[in-house]
């Protein structure tokens, strides 16, 4: 049989080329897989919800269908779980692309010539935070008819063309009797479409240009692949690490409860939810929108305005999007690498990124803008916005300096530390002699 189907299908050249592919042996390698196996996850979970959710505003009683549906779903046997698991498999899919990305940042693994896959795993991060969102909005309760609301009206802000690419992406004015399927469509179709098409790139250019090697490498076989055959070894410890991170999520979901829909009920034009924040990976943005006032217009030719809600939500994270894509051009490599770079041993890039993601955090505390006002910490909005804003430009250059100074420091007690150890031996070979 195995000649038979060899003959037709030629399973041992597939074997040679791909099945023995080596994989490197680092913890750290894992982070990618982590990511692909969570959008698995997400796609089984997300066919489970759709045969029992129903994408439309229509009234079933007094409630819309998609609010009905979810709320169905919740006291169907396991459906309330199941949406837990795919709650969390989405935030577990963020943390470990954002995570990936770091360990790419910080190891030097985007340079050449690996910038196009660089490049695919940001539009990877993207997409997949796009497609989060529009998760958010299906349960059609009143957090999400807010939410939904809040993301409308940005997209308006969008000078010369917002109000007709509002239209165009929810299915005319908010709230239309379309949003809901649009939304929908977006969610399960158009965004997880790209998502594996960008998955698919990522992995065939990966094999193609095979992993970056960790340094440990570079002293057993110097440019040599080293590591352990995909069908042989790296399959079972795949399929434990996604057992393993299953078993996580069902914990997480069994214990941690999600989005309470039934609480905050129908959407309700005339009550919109106060205070609504997104998810954590999108606090910066909300951060970035508390930071600006409100009364930000700036006029442009021909009818056009800047306003703080186009500045806050597209622009600053569009300047942030092209940055990271900035990075393979900025930190370049004359000739192809073949390992992982240690982060000490390129303090500028490591300080950078330390720095980056203090500004990250600084904009994410300043998403608790009413929190932080209501609980008395910051006294007025006039205050909160010298803070924030201070920091926003302070922080970051003293954690980029304060950590290019450790590196350095660090590296000069090393230092020390082998010249003793060279002297220490020089004179142990003189007493010898």
């Amino acid at each position: 049989m195995n000649q038979w189907l060899d003959e037709r299908l030629h399973i041992s050249r597939l074997n040679d080329k791909f099945l023995r592919k080596a994989f490197p042996v680092h913890h750290s390698y894992f982070l990618g897989e982590i990511t692909l196996f969570s959008l698995i996850i997400l796609i089984l979970t997300g066919i489970l919800l759709a045969f029992s959710y129903e994408p439309s505003t229509r009234l079933v009683g007094d409630l819309p269908a998609a609010y009905a549906s979810v709320l169905r779903i919740d006291t169907q046997p396991y459906g309330d779980m199941l949406r837990r698991i795919h709650h969390w498999t989405a935030n577990i899919m963020v943390a470990a692309s954002v995570l990936h990305m770091m360990r790419i940042y910080f190891s030097g693994s985007f340079k050449r010539p690996r910038e196009i896959n660089w490049w695919i795993g940001i539009l990877l991060m993207v997409f997949t935070v796009l497609t989060a969102v529009t998760g958010y909005m299906l349960p059609y309760d009143n957090y999400s008819f807010t939410t939904l609301g809040v993301i409308y009206n940005i997209t308006t802000s969008i000078p010369y063309i917002g109000n007709w690419a509002a239209q165009v992406a929810f299915s005319g004015p908010f709230p239309g009797e379309g949003v809901i399927s649009r939304v929908y469509g977006f969610h399960i179709m158009l965004l997880p479409l790209i998502l594996l098409g960008t998955t698919a790139a990522h992995m065939i250019i990966m094999i193609k240009q095979k992993h970056t090697q960790p340094m440990y490498a570079k002293k057993i076989a110097y440019k040599k692949i080293v590591g352990v055959p995909l069908i042989t070894q790296q399959t079972p410890i795949m399929a434990i690490l996604f057992l393993l991170l299953l078993g996580v999520i069902c914990l997480f979901s069994a214990y941690i409860p999600v989005h309470p829909v039934e609480v905050f009920g129908k959407p309700d034009i005339n009550n919109p939810v106060s205070n609504i924040k997104p998810d954590w990976y999108l606090l910066w943005v909300f951060g970035l929108l508390a930071m600006l006032p409100g009364s930000l217009e700036i006029a442009l030719p021909f009818g056009g305005i800047l306003n703080a809600e186009f500045i806050g939500a597209l622009v600053f994270p569009t300047l942030v999007i092209l940055l990271w894509f900035a990075v393979p051009l900025i930190d370049r490599a004359k000739e192809n690498q073949y390992y992982g770079e240690a982060p000490t041993e390129h303090p500028k890039r490591l300080a950078a990124g330390v720095a980056f993601f203090t500004l990250m955090t600084v904009w994410s505390v300043a998403g608790y803008k009413a929190d932080l006002l209501a609980a008395g910490v910051i006294p007025n909005e006039q205050t909160f916005l010298a803070l924030f804003w201070s920091l926003t430009f302070v922080a970051p250059l003293v954690v980029y300096f304060l950590t290019i100074a450790l590196v350095r420091g660090i590296k000069g007690l090393r230092d020390a530390d082998k010249r003793e150890t060279a002297a220490f031996k020089g004179e142990a070979q003189s007493a010898d002699d």
